[in-house]
């Protein structure tokens, strides 16, 4: 974090695979909340949660954290909320942050799994939630989906297809004079820096998907391995919850 800043240096942006980096601590906040520079770690936002792992200091001790978060919404800092009853470090100390990569893998697996959901089901998302297991995406379906099993052979289709998941950044004014490349309505990109993260699913120079998301992805859709659909569950009057699990 630069001196004037006031931002940490999100890492998994750039590569999503890094499960231990260097950073250094700038800030222990008044509720035990360690801000660092530079951070592996995904903090909680888009219906993706916080990853979990440890800060290893200097002398070998680990702070284990219990989950990350933007602290009061600034989308430009992560704090790392470490679980109770732990010595704190000092502002300056020099950490390693270890991600519980297993669980952060998951989370990447299933998001982009979700990504393709909503290629699969072309309707607008009215909310969503990645979880390690199971992942879902409500959708804006009067009706229920006719052939669950259909829908799933096409996901499964997309995945083996071996896609590649590249990210790139596009301007805010781009993203303004194209509000469709926006798939969900609750949940809107963040604003205010001047430029917009998008995620790109491709064959070649086909693109499957393309949509603003700021959470971390595999690098190619075979790493996702095989899906199926869980429940179809009625959230209103015009809202379905359509839920995926992976099939192992």
């Amino acid at each position: 974090m630069d001196n004037g800043s006031n931002r940490t240096e999100f890492l998994f942006r750039s590569d999503s695979y890094l499960n231990a980096v260097a950073g250094k601590v700038v800030e222990v906040n008044e509720l035990g909340g360690i801000l660092l520079d530079r951070t592996n770690f995904y903090a909680t936002s888009g219906g993706q949660p916080g990853d979990i792992g440890f800060l290893e200091t200097a002398s070998g001790d680990k702070i284990k954290i219990a989950t990350t978060i933007h602290p009061d919404g600034d989308k430009n800092l992560i704090v790392h909320v470490p679980t109770d009853g732990q010595d704190l470090p000092n502002v300056g100390d020099e950490v390693t942050c270890h991600i519980d990569w297993e669980n952060r893998y998951k989370l990447m697996r299933m998001h982009t799994a979700l990504h393709l959901l909503s290629v699969v089901i072309p309707l607008p998302v009215t909310g969503g939630s990645i979880g390690a297991e199971k992942g879902r995406l409500d959708f804006q379906m009067p009706e229920p989906p006719e052939d669950k099993e259909a829908l799933a052979a096409q996901l499964n289709a997309l995945i083996e297809r071996e896609l590649d998941v590249t990210e790139e950044w596009i301007t805010e004014a781009e993203l303004d004079a194209n509000p469709d490349l926006v798939k969900t309505m609750a949940v809107k990109p963040p604003v205010g820096q001047g430029k917009i993260r998008m995620i790109r699913i491709s064959d070649g120079a086909e693109t499957v998907d393309w949509q603003p998301c700021g959470g971390t992805h595999v690098a190619n859709t075979r790493e996702i391995g095989r899906m199926r659909f869980g429940k179809v569950e009625k959230k209103g009057k015009i809202n379905r919850r359509v839920a995926i699990h992976f099939d192992s």
